[in-house]
C-alpha cells in the first residue's frame, strides 16, 4: 500500500468521518443538524469527529452563539477537495447495494459518473483500461 493511501486511510478510515464531510458538502451546518442527518451517531462521536478534522484542517467551526457556546461547522478548501473521493465511493456503494442513490447532476438529475483524466493528454483513465493508471 502507498504512503499516500495509508495516510488517507488513518484520516478516514473509520465509520463516520467521511459522513461528516459528506454531510458539510453542500454548505454550513449546525451541530445538531448533522446529528440529525446522519442516522445513528452518536453525540459523542460526532463531536470527537468533527474535533479531529478540525485539528487537521479540513474542518472550520465558527461560534454563532457565545453563552452557552454554540458552534457552526464547515469544509475548508482542504475539506472541499474531497467531493471527488466521496462521490467516487458513493456512486460504488450504489452499484454494489443496487441503490438507486447516488451523486446526480444538480441541474438535470443525471446520475453522474466519475473517472480519472489527465489534464496534459486530455484523455480520461478508462476502468477497463488499467494500463492508463500509474499508482504512486
Amino acid at each position: 500500500m502507498s504512503a499516500n493511501l495509508a495516510h488517507a486511510l488513518e484520516v478516514f478510515g473509520d465509520r463516520w468521518t467521511l459522513q461528516v464531510v459528506a454531510g458539510l458538502l453542500d454548505g454550513p451546518r449546525r451541530f445538531g443538524e448533522m446529528a440529525g442527518s446522519l442516522d445513528g451517531i452518536a453525540p459523542n462521536v460526532l463531536t470527537t469527529r468533527l474535533r479531529q478534522l478540525e485539528r487537521q484542517g479540513l474542518v472550520v467551526a465558527t461560534p454563532y452563539s457565545q453563552r452557552p457556546i454554540r458552534l457552526a461547522y464547515a469544509l475548508t478548501d482542504s475539506g472541499r477537495e474531497l467531493a471527488g473521493a466521496i462521490a467516487l465511493l458513493s456512486a460504488w456503494g450504489a452499484r454494489q447495494t443496487g441503490s438507486t442513490e447516488g451523486p446526480v447532476h444538480s441541474s438535470c438529475g443525471t446520475a453522474l459518473e466519475a473517472v480519472l483524466y489527465c489534464p496534459t493528454c486530455e484523455r480520461s483513465a478508462e476502468s477497463g483500461a488499467p494500463e492508463l493508471v500509474r499508482w504512486l
